[in-house]
C-alpha cells in the first residue's frame, strides 16, 4: 500500500509548476488532496487530466496571503476529513530586477505570498496537527533561499526567510509529533518564470530572455517521484533537482564565488540589452 493513500493533503499554489506535479502524484497515489490556488484558470486542464477528480480532489480559490481565508480552509477541511496530514505551503510569485528599481509595493506583496503566506499555513494548521498528535507541513522555499541570488533581492529575501522560520519551526515542532520539511526547487521548467516580473528594463530584452530558455532544465514531473520519496523521509531539506545541491555545497565553502557569478550575469545582461 502506498504511503501517501488515504492521506489528506493542502496544497497552495497546486494548479501550475511543482505544485500542480505534487498535486497529481499525490492523487495518483489515492490521497485526498485539497488544492488551494489564486488562479483558476488551469483547473479545467487540471480536471481533464485527472480521471478520479471528484472523489479524490477539490480546488477552490484561495489568496494565500490572506490569513481569515487560509483559516477557513484548514477548519473546513479539518471538518471533513477529522485530520490533515499534508500541509504543503508552496505558492509563491517571482518579481525580479535590481533592487534600485523596485517600488516598496511590490516588495511587500512579494513578502506577503512568499513569505506570510507560509506563515499563515503554519499558524492555521499547527494547532491541529499538535492536537491529533502528527502531520507534515512542508514549506516550499527555493534553492535562493540557500544561496544568493542574481537580480531577485526580494524573492532571495523572501525564500530565505522561509528557510531560517522552516529549520527553526521543525526543532521545537518535533516534541508534538509534527514534521517540518524545507523544500527548496532549484531551475525547473515551470510556469512562474513567465508569470514574473521583471523591474528593471534590461532584463526585457530579446537577448536576455534567450539566456533563460533552456530546454535541458527539467521538469517538476521528471523529479517529482525524488521529491516525494525525500518527504516520506521526513528529509530536513530537499533539493530539486538533485544535481543543483552543488551550488549549496559550493557557496558554503566559498561564499563569495556565486556572489561574484551573479555579479558578471547582471553585467553581461546589461551590456545585452545596449546591443
Amino acid at each position: 500500500m502506498s504511503y501517501y493513500k488515504s492521506k489528506v493533503a493542502i496544497i497552495t499554489g497546486g494548479l501550475s509548476g511543482i505544485g500542480r506535479a505534487i498535486s497529481l502524484f499525490l492523487i495518483q497515489q489515492g490521497a485526498k488532496v485539497i488544492i488551494a490556488d489564486i488562479n483558476l484558470e488551469k483547473s479545467e486542464d487540471f480536471k481533464s487530466t485527472v480521471s478520479s477528480m471528484e472523489e479524490n480532489c477539490e480546488i477552490l480559490k484561495i489568496d494565500v496571503s490572506n490569513f481569515d481565508a487560509m483559516q477557513i480552509l484548514v477548519e473546513q477541511t479539518y471538518d471533513k476529513y477529522k485530520k490533515i496530514d499534508f500541509m504543503f505551503n508552496n505558492a509563491g510569485i517571482g518579481i525580479n530586477g535590481e533592487f534600485q528599481d523596485f517600488k516598496m509595493n511590490e516588495i511587500k506583496k512579494v513578502m506577503d505570498v512568499n513569505f506570510y503566506g507560509v506563515i499563515n499555513g503554519c499558524y492555521t494548521v499547527y494547532p491541529i496537527m499538535k492536537k491529533q498528535g502528527f502531520g507534515h507541513i512542508i514549506n516550499t522555499s527555493s534553492l535562493l533561499g540557500l544561496i544568493p541570488g542574481g537580480l531577485t533581492s526580494a524573492y532571495s529575501a523572501s525564500k530565505h526567510a522561509v528557510v531560517g522560520f522552516s529549520q527553526t519551526l521543525r526543532s521545537e515542532a518535533k516534541q508534538y509529533g509534527i514534521k517540518v520539511s524545507l523544500l527548496c526547487p532549484g531551475q525547473l521548467k515551470t510556469n512562474i518564470d513567465k508569470a514574473n516580473i521583471n523591474v528593471s528594463e534590461f532584463m526585457n530584452s530579446e537577448k536576455n530572455k534567450e539566456l533563460n530558455t533552456n530546454n535541458k532544465i527539467p521538469t517538476p514531473e521528471k523529479c517529482i517521484n525524488k521529491i516525494m520519496r525525500e518527504i516520506k523521509r521526513n528529509k530536513p531539506i530537499v533539493i530539486a533537482p538533485y544535481y543543483e545541491r552543488l551550488y549549496w555545497f559550493i557557496y558554503r565553502l566559498f561564499p563569495n564565488a556565486l556572489i561574484f557569478l551573479f555579479y558578471k550575469i547582471t553585467m553581461v545582461m546589461k551590456k545585452n540589452a545596449r546591443l
